[in-house]
């Protein structure tokens, strides 16, 4: 059994692996890259790295030059200025746009620094502002530089018919008035129009509709889309960057960006001291002179949450990848705490991609049992959710099914089989009118308003040419769904549904869940001027989900999460992405978002209270350059151990987990 001391020296090892994870952020790009292929070091980040090297160099040489040889010194100093010019030019843009920032004062130290002959501390600021720099490369949403892209789901190469031959093409060569065959269990990979086939389409994650549709010769389809059963041949209208999926792309890629005016919560506070701490600087050179001046801005008076901050931003970045969550953007977690509503979007989102099974309706004695095992016979090879909604409820049953080696399948709007000489159907009520079967019960009647009210999928079953019964599908709820909305209730957080669903299953959703309020029947393009109506109205809005159509009102909300496995577009857009592809860590995110807000009060106290130390020992005590970095680092040193606690702390957490 391991010991108490034993224990203690694994921790400490764990949050040496931590504290160099938060500051690479190897385990954030390992999870990126599961989204994404793409992900790579940014050139910010490049930058920096290389940046840090040179200042831990210049810092040796100005240490060599003071002690032991020197015209090192001189070394020194040119790398000291070499290594300031990202800061130099930082401190320029700044100030061209109107900001005095802690970066100003920086460029005041180094050179005050320099001309007064202390080398080492020049190169010892040259060093905080670089590894500030790399902090804040690591925060920011790197992936906000690169194009959304929508086509990440779709495939490189579709089959397209050539002189009455099925020909393998690359999606790029893709042209106007080719014919597309996109097969059951495909994406679609062009706008056009059904030439030929018949084929149901899952098109939730481009219009929000949690139906599939039926497409037959005339029926448009649309890029980003799945066919889950029956075949089409598709007379190509619009491909690549001309697709509607590609338009919304292009919306999302030229829109403004509000994050682009964000700040992290540490840059702002030290950015708000700078201008009192250079007043007062200003002050005293004039009458203390310029060492005591120097030490004003050496002691940096709430300077240090630039730094703190950031490396608070990181440490709690760590965290919440081992919980399996991925923030892309660092300055989410100081948006989080002010969150006060949450709007989902229904389908894929609150429930699953696959229905579930929840009325058998039998027809002419049949029993529920017969009827399902007529309609798991058929579907037994299938693959789409709908089959395995029909075989799930069956193997819940502990149905057993006859053998269909011997049968015969024709797939379109549904699927005929011949099983021991009888003929079983299976399919929508288009397929049933195309086979001749007949519907015009009064039963049949009633269901089908019933369904279409309640927003559920009706499926028919045919046996022996004879209407046997009908199959009522529901969409399922994500099975964490209602713990976690009353969760969210309990953060007294309001919640919203947007879907383009109708009415009646909306509200009932809303009702089953708790929701506070529904949009019913939105449009996609409407989604965004929900989210901006509710911003408008005062609230600070985070949106969750996971299609193609979320991706405008992702971006539009101040906060904006989604799942791994959803659309790439939304992915791509969204600030925070639950790894696990379930709300689960909806709650637990906001907990540490929490956390996180304290551990930043704790870094401000440590940032003030040893500047104003200084500040008064100047004026009081005679304070000098070396009391001013005394108080400094002892500051830096207390909020760096503040910074690291919360790794500490949820280590422990998940052992108790």
């Amino acid at each position: 059994m391991p010991t108490e001391s034993n224990s203690f020296f694994a921790k400490t090892k764990q949050l040496a692996r931590d504290v160099m994870s938060s500051f690479t952020g190897d385990e954030r790009t390992r999870q990126q890259q599961n989204i994404s292929k793409d992900t790579q070091a940014s050139p910010t980040e490049e930058e920096s790295d290389h940046l840090l090297l040179t200042t831990s160099a210049v810092m040796g040489s100005a240490v060599v030059g003071k002690t032991f040889y020197p015209p090192f010194r001189l070394v020194g100093a040119l790398g000291v200025v070499y290594t300031g010019l990202p800061i130099f030019k930082k401190t320029s843009e700044d100030l061209q746009e109107g900001r005095v920032t802690t970066y100003l004062s920086d460029t005041i130290l180094m050179g005050g620094m320099l001309v007064t002959g202390h080398l080492l501390l020049a190169a010892a600021v040259g060093v905080i502002g670089s590894v500030s720099l790399k902090l804040l490369a690591k925060t920011e949403d790197q992936s906000q530089k690169q194009l959304i892209n929508v086509f990440g789901q779709q495939p490189r190469q579709v089959w397209i018919v050539r002189d009455g031959i099925e020909v393998h093409t690359p999606f790029e060569q893709i042209q106007i008035g080719d014919i597309v065959v996109v097969n059951a269990g495909e994406i679609i990979a062009v706008d056009g129009t059904v030439s030929r086939g018949l084929a149901t389409v899952d098109q939730h994650v481009l219009t929000g509709e949690a139906q599939p549709v039926e497409k037959e010769p005339g029926d448009p389809v649309f890029a980003a889309t799945a066919v889950l059963t029956g075949r089409l041949f598709i007379l190509v209208k619009q491909a690549g960057q001309a697709t509607v999926a590609a338009q919304i792309g292009d919306i999302l890629n030229n829109a403004k960006d509000y994050k682009d005016t964000l700040q992290l919560q540490g840059e702002k506070i030290a950015d708000a001291f700078n201008i009192p701490t250079l007043i007062l600087t200003g002050i005293t050179w004039p009458l203390l002179g310029a060492s005591k001046a120097l030490t004003i801005i050496w002691a940096g008076l709430g300077y240090n949450m630039r730094f703190l901050g950031t490396f608070s931003v990181l440490n709690f970045l760590q965290i919440l990848s081992r919980e399996g969550v991925l923030v892309k953007d660092g300055r989410v977690l100081d948006l989080l705490p002010q969150v006060d509503t949450i709007v989902f979007d229904k389908t894929g989102t609150l429930t699953l991609e696959q229905p579930h099974v929840r009325h058998l309706y039998p027809f002419h004695g049949l029993s529920e049992e017969e009827l399902l095992i007529h309609a798991a016979t058929a579907e037994y090879r299938q693959t789409h959710p709908i089959a395995k909604a029909i075989l799930v409820e069956a193997q819940q049953r502990d149905l057993t099914l006859p053998a269909i080696e011997e049968a015969a399948y024709e797939v379109g709007y549904g699927i005929q089989v011949k099983v021991n000489d009888t003929v079983i159907r299976v399919g929508s009520a288009r397929f049933m009118t195309k086979e001749a079967i007949q519907m015009s019960e009064e039963a049949v009647r009633i269901i089908q308003e019933q369904a279409e009210a309640e927003g559920a999928s009706l499926v028919y079953v045919a046996v022996a040419d004879r209407l046997a019964g009908v199959i009522e599908l529901q969409p399922t709820l994500r099975p964490e769904a209602q713990a976690i909305l009353q969760q969210l209730r309990e953060r007294h957080l309001e919640t919203y549904i947007i879907s383009g669903d109708h009415e009646p299953p909306t509200r009932q959703l809303a009702e089953e869940l708790g929701i506070d309020h529904y949009f019913a029947e939105t449009l996609p393009e409407n989604k965004a001027t929900l989210v901006e109506k509710l911003r408008t109205e005062g609230k600070f809005v985070c949106f969750v989900g996971d299609g193609i159509n979320d991706s405008i009102a992702l971006k539009t909300a101040q906060v904006s999460i989604s799942l791994r496995g959803a659309s790439t577009a939304a992915t791509d857009t969204a600030q925070i992405i639950l790894m696990d592809g379930t709300l689960n860590h909806l709650n637990r995110l906001f907990d540490i978002a929490h956390d996180f807000h304290k551990n930043m009060k704790v870094n401000l106290v440590s940032s003030i209270v040893p500047g104003a130390i200084c500040i008064s020992g100047v004026y009081l005590l005679n304070f000098g350059m070396g009391a001013g970095v005394v108080t400094y680092y002892t500051g830096m040193v207390a909020g760096l151990t503040n910074t690291m606690l919360p790794l500490w702390k949820y280590q422990e957490v998940g052992e108790q987990r």
